[in-house]
């Protein structure tokens, strides 16, 4: 049974370095670069280093632009500078340019493989220029139109050129509206583009109009799972991963996890600060201490819940810097309404169980429900504006969002929960158990 590419990668990236440079050079050099582009990049990174010099020229010369262009944007720069060195002189050209273009914009991952036309060509003669140019296209959904100066003027769907009669010439097809994005565009806007027009492939054009390449979704789909992995671990409290989880050493994986959990740990120490400062309080009422953990957990949990949402608006396209009082208002409304729910449940428990007998909370027990129920509410509310505003601070210093993590917001809520959670049971507890 004769197994996909995307199969055959998976069962080489098993196998150990030896293993895999003999089965890999098995295979014919079509179906190496397919499987080549399959592969994850620390397993492309160990081909690399087995291959012989002529056998790595022979694949580099031969693998996409964009995919080639994703292996060197991960290797050491004395490694690019080695294998840039086994090109031929237009594929050391194509790899240069791309290289050139700034890491984070689209421009890095197109390919300058695609099907341009003229508009006097006759569809018949596209048919023709297809058969001789169109085997190395990265797709063949789209045609571009550009004039003498390249300049891009439309795009035709295929299905558009196969409807047409012979003789039609391109010019009577176009209309002159299509879609496409600068090359210095940043990856995180051109990838809202992308699912804004629903496209399978877009051309890449400079400030000039001038067509220079085009990207397609499978590259942006593979940047965006790459995004998205990287924003979950740092929402998670530490540094992404380089490599597969299966994959990533033991102690690479505590190396990714200790510096967060220090960072932490010493924010964290603020909590006991913060007790030690209320240890009056405490030993007058211990059993305002009964219910810190539930007040911080609350007052964190909805500050995470919060950051969550407003992290995945952001990067979605959904909101901007400039929306930051319209989400200021709304998590205002939110964080009341959900305050107002717990603090109800917290302040109905505490009455129940006093009534019921199952724990006796004095004389003032109505007092402390009132305590816990009013600290709640404003401790939620909190939490909830702490959780979205974060992002935008960061944002406005040009930093990640998700750098927001969900530890980072809890940790903030669980020392400003407990001043105020004091502050309010000393408010209606003075002259009674304080």
């Amino acid at each position: 049974m004769n197994l996909h590419p995307a199969d055959i990668a998976e069962v080489l990236a098993e196998l150990d370095r030896e293993a895999l440079y003999e089965q890999f050079n098995q295979y014919d050099l079509e179906l190496r670069l397919e499987i080549f582009s399959f592969l994850d990049i620390d397993i492309q990174y160990r081909l690399v280093r087995s291959l012989s010099e002529s056998q790595l020229s022979e694949l580099l010369n031969n693998l996409k632009p964009d995919t080639r262009n994703q292996l060197f944007s991960e290797l050491p720069d004395d490694l690019i500078k080695y294998l840039i060195n086994l090109l031929n002189e237009r594929e050391k050209q194509l790899a240069l340019k791309l290289i050139g273009y700034n890491e984070n914009s689209i421009a890095r991952l197109m390919t300058p493989m695609y099907v341009q036309v003229r508009p006097y060509f006759t569809v018949e003669d596209v048919f023709k220029h297809i058969k001789l140019f169109g085997k190395k296209a990265e797709t063949l959904n789209f045609i571009y139109v550009v004039d003498e100066n390249n300049v891009l003027i439309d795009d035709l769907k295929i299905g558009e050129l196969l409807l047409a009669d012979a003789t039609t010439k391109i010019s009577e097809l176009i209309d002159y509206n299509f879609v496409a994005i600068k090359a210095a565009t940043p990856m995180e806007e051109a990838f809202e583009i992308f699912q804004k027009y629903d496209r399978s492939a877009l051309p890449i054009i400079t400030e000039n109009a001038v067509l220079v390449g085009i990207v397609t979704f499978d590259d942006v789909l593979d940047q965006i799972e790459d995004r998205d992995t990287e924003d979950i671990h740092r929402f998670g409290g530490m540094d992404e991963l380089d490599v597969a989880y299966t994959k990533t050493p033991l102690l690479k994986l505590v190396q990714k996890r200790a510096g967060w959990l220090v960072i932490l740990f010493l924010s964290e120490m603020l909590t006991a600060s913060a007790m030690a400062y209320f240890d009056g309080e405490i030993e007058k009422a211990v059993v305002l201490a009964l219910f810190v953990p539930l007040i911080i957990s609350s007052g964190g949990n909805s500050g995470s819940q919060a950051a969550s949402l407003i992290i995945r608006a952001m990067a979605l396209g959904e909101i901007k810097l400039k929306d930051w009082w319209y989400v200021v208002k709304r998590e205002i409304s939110s964080g009341l309404i959900l305050g107002g729910i717990l603090g109800i449940i917290g302040f109905l428990r505490i009455l129940i169980w006093q009534e019921l007998g199952i724990y006796d909370y004095g004389v003032y027990s109505l007092y402390i429900a009132l305590s816990v129920s009013f600290s709640l509410l404003f401790i939620v509310l909190w939490g909830t504006l702490s959780g979205s505003i974060i992002p935008f601070v960061l944002r406005r210093f040009g930093l990640d969002p998700a750098t927001a993590s969900a530890p980072f917001v809890a940790t903030l809520v669980d020392v400003s929960g407990l001043i105020i959670y004091f502050t309010i049971a000393g408010i209606f507890l003075a002259g009674k158990l304080l």
